[in-house]
């Protein structure tokens, strides 16, 4: 292999071995930790400067590091061994230990020199004994440990045996051959970013001595997927080495192809959600004392519950925010209506078009248990949902507060299995709480939305009430007359205009129960308020004097038939209040762009506490055949249009309102406006 070559592996594996062993001494926590992160440092700092120097890799500095990580393999070792076997291994420690010291310092010797070693010499034959040293006592480690402390030195006697055992094949293929192999040299420096992970794992794997690391799980997430990832590329890349070295002709096309398909593989591997939701279960696992980061769980809930309607539905995001962190593929939603109904379909995500039977959700209910867990069902507890919906993993209530139970959410099961612990439902039960409580809530923001389009037609109907007993009113008077004057060709005339203007009245009422609220008052070019007011005020019987302030009037934006309700609702009550001899006064006036109608009358006036209190309120009236809609109206469709209604009254002294309405500029009322405002510009 070239240096170049050489360099490059033996680079990354010194950047690999160091980002491990920061991982253990941040993560890690007590004389474990450190112990298991000394053999790691050692090869990272062998690796750099093999990486600097690599024209000499056995030699000068590079070959006393190098048995240097052997005596400090077999230390570690011999440490653990010491660990788990106590005072029953000293006696093979003291001969491990003799031996160990010697061969280090015959091999030491040499290698103060600049040269390589020798094959043959006392330096290889000293090495290859150190490294069968160390397989011999990882050997009798795993072999002597009891079945409870070989959890804990498998990882280390699979790495630094694995690593003391390629020493023995590079320094046995070496005595054979009489030289030292250039791929198997290079060999080691990936082989050595391989077993990193498994020392680090194994120095966090002690429970009783870990502790979180200050990072977030992201970050040793993305770590150690890039460390997973560079280690990977590095195998592959010295795989496709040594068949560029070994193999016939045709191995460079080999390395080349090995290469990419190594970066096809791995993309493939990262993009699986599978394998990711493994790698981090493995991370969480033996890193960090909780499974889950609730600061991070319960903000990624809330981000899922509050996603906009246009991006996904809130069936699937109620579904989604239990069954991501659980990697859940899949879940389904039942939901319970008010009165302890059966439950019912709420939706599905990643699940079949399907859509469960009384059967099924009487299934699902019975399997709760009146809000209880069920996890991991049977086939016998739910053999209609497991057909419908496939495996069903967990069952989780949706409890509220108030209501107790309002559905059910059933999930797949995750991609990576891992055992349902207490820390598992305590999360699942906190965010089913929030679920339960989003679920509640939208459906009573639904009920309130259907109560206030009930309310709204309720209160058009009510308007349209109030104006056909003024119509009827009219229609009374106008009977009342017609005994009189029946016979009267001009009397008969004015009964069929009013008549017909009556059925035209009754028809724009009932036309108006089918109209929102909100398209009640359409953008319009606006109507001009003087003819209106004279043409109201010789509808009624009593003589009402229109006044008018000269000034031209602007435009109002408000339908004439609402315009025309409120002026006759408020000037019906004037001709009610006022006495007979001093008929109501009807005045336009002009305030800048705002149009201004007073109804004054010189009735006996209003207190200002009634008007504060109960000249606006529905169905409230003084007068015995009053209803209390008819001011309460007026103001509302004035309020609806961007007007307002002011009231001016005392007791003894009339009353007047002021309907102050919403003006509406037209395009010519604009244009005539902008063409004044260029005339003016021009001429200072």
């Amino acid at each position: 292999m070239s240096l170049s070559t050489t360099a490059m592996f033996h680079g990354g594996a010194a950047v690999i071995c160091l980002a491990w062993t920061l991982l253990i001494l941040v993560a890690g926590r007590g004389r474990l930790a450190l112990l298991l992160a000394c053999p790691i440092a050692i090869a990272a700092l062998w690796a750099a400067v093999v990486a600097l120097g690599p024209a000499e890799p056995l030699g000068g500095l590079a070959g006393l590091l190098e048995v240097l990580r052997g005596a400090i393999w077999l230390v570690v070792l011999m440490a653990l061994c010491h660990r788990a076997g106590g005072p029953r291994a000293k006696p093979m420690l003291r001969v491990i230990g003799s031996a160990g010291a010697v061969l280090v310092g015959v091999a030491l010797l040499p290698s103060l020199g600049l040269g390589l070693p020798v094959i043959g010499s006392l330096t290889v034959l000293s090495r290859l004994g150190l490294s069968l040293l160390v397989v011999l006592t990882a050997e009798n480690l795993y072999r002597n440990a009891s079945e409870a402390a070989r959890w804990h030195v498998v990882l280390p006697c699979i790495a630094l045996g694995g690593l003391g055992g390629f020493d023995l094949l590079l320094y046995a293929d070496a005595a054979l051959s009489q030289v030292f192999s250039p791929a198997l040299l290079d060999a080691r420096a990936a082989l050595t970013a391989i077993a990193a992970p498994l020392m680090a794992i194994a120095a966090l794997r002690d429970r009783r001595a870990r502790r979180d690391p200050p990072v977030s799980r992201q970050f040793v997430f993305h770590g150690a997927t890039l460390m997973v990832a560079g280690t990977f590329l590095l195998a592959t890349g010295a795989l496709g080495e040594a068949l560029h070295q070994w193999g016939p002709s045709w191995a460079a096309a080999a390395q080349s192809a090995l290469l990419a398909a190594g970066v096809m593989v791995l993309a493939v591997a990262l993009s699986a959600a599978s394998l990711r939701a493994r790698l981090r279960l493995l991370l969480a696992d033996h890193i960090f004392r909780a499974r889950y980061d609730y600061r991070h769980e319960w903000l990624r809930c809330v981000a899922t519950l509050s996603m906009p309607e246009h991006e996904t539905t809130a069936e699937i995001r109620a579904i989604r925010a239990l069954a991501d962190p659980t990697d859940a593929p899949a879940g389904v939603l039942l939901l319970r209506d008010a009165g302890g109904a059966p439950l019912r379909w709420g939706g599905g995500w990643n699940t079949g078009p399907a859509e469960p039977n009384e059967d099924v959700r009487a299934e699902v209910t019975v399997a709760l248990r009146g809000g209880q867990w069920v996890a991991n069902p049977t086939a016998a507890e739910l053999p209609a949902t497991t057909h419908l919906f496939g495996a069903v993993w967990l069952i989780v209530p949706l409890l509220h507060h108030r209501d107790g139970l309002v559905g059910a959410v059933l999930l797949a099961p995750p991609r990576a299995p891992f055992p349902l612990s207490q820390e598992v439902f305590d999360l699942l039960r906190m965010l089913g709480r929030e679920v339960a409580m989003f679920v509640t809530e939208r459906r009573d923001a639904e009920r309130l939305a259907e109560q206030a389009q009930l309310h709204d037609y309720a209160r058009r109907f009510a308007f349209v009430a109030h104006d056909v007993k003024t119509v009827g009113a009219q229609l009374t008077m106008l009977l009342g007359n017609a005994s009189v004057h029946i016979a009267n060709p001009q009397f008969q005339q004015d009964m069929l205009l009013t008549v017909r203007a009556a059925a035209e009245r009754i028809r724009t009422l009932i036309a108006r129960l089918d109209v929102p609220e909100d398209a009640m008052c359409p953008p319009s070019e606006g109507i001009d308020p003087l003819p209106r007011l004279q043409a109201l005020a010789r509808g009624h019987g009593r003589p009402i004097e229109v006044q008018h302030d000269g000034a031209p009037a602007c435009r109002i934006a408000m339908p004439p038939e609402q315009f025309d309700s409120a002026v006759r609702h408020l000037l019906d009550n004037a001709l009610q209040a006022a006495p007979r001899d001093q008929p109501p006064r009807l005045r336009l006036l002009s305030e800048g762009p705002q149009s201004i109608v007073e109804i004054i009358d010189q009735g006996p006036g209003m207190s200002a506490e009634f008007v504060r209190d109960a000249l606006f309120r529905p169905l409230t009236s003084s007068r015995p055949e009053g209803s209390g809609l008819g001011a309460w109206q007026a103001r509302e469709l004035l309020r609806r249009c961007g007007g307002d209604l002011d009231v001016l009254s005392r007791p003894g002294q009339g009353t007047t309102m002021r309907l102050r309405l919403p003006p509406a500029l037209t395009p010519t009322l604009t244009t005539t406006r902008e063409s004044a405002a260029a005339r003016q510009e021009a001429r200072t």
